[in-house]
């Protein structure tokens, strides 16, 4: 058995969370805020047998896409912010970052 870790962002949860149910998959979701551009994702945690992780896969690749997004950085920590002019950023978001984990032991009550 494996543990499926998924970050995604906010705007392909809903997606991803109706894909997973209509495969069958179950799946927890939890909110969780990125660290990087300080924006909402959400964590989906997929408990799932061996032979099934690249269905999940399968799943999470084809709701959650990357795409570009203009972003303000935040100012210089520490340093002098007379002369920061903070000028948008393309960067790119969304997409999922995926961990599968063994699970040694699994219970459900």
């Amino acid at each position: 058995m494996k543990l499926v870790i998924a970050i995604i962002q906010d705007k392909d949860s809903n997606r991803l969370s109706n894909a997973l149910v209509q495969e069958g998959f179950r799946a927890t979701k939890l909110a969780s805020t990125g660290g990087f551009l300080r924006a909402g994702n959400t964590t989906f945690m997929i408990g799932i047998e061996d032979e099934r992780v690249h269905e999940v896969f399968k799943v999470i690749s084809a709701n959650c896409k990357v795409r570009e997004q203009l972003v303000t950085p935040i100012s210089p920590m520490g340093g002098s912010t007379d002369s920061y002019i903070p000028f948008p950023v393309e960067v790119q978001v969304g997409g999922a970052a995926v961990f599968v984990v063994p699970v040694e032991r699994f219970e459900h009550f």
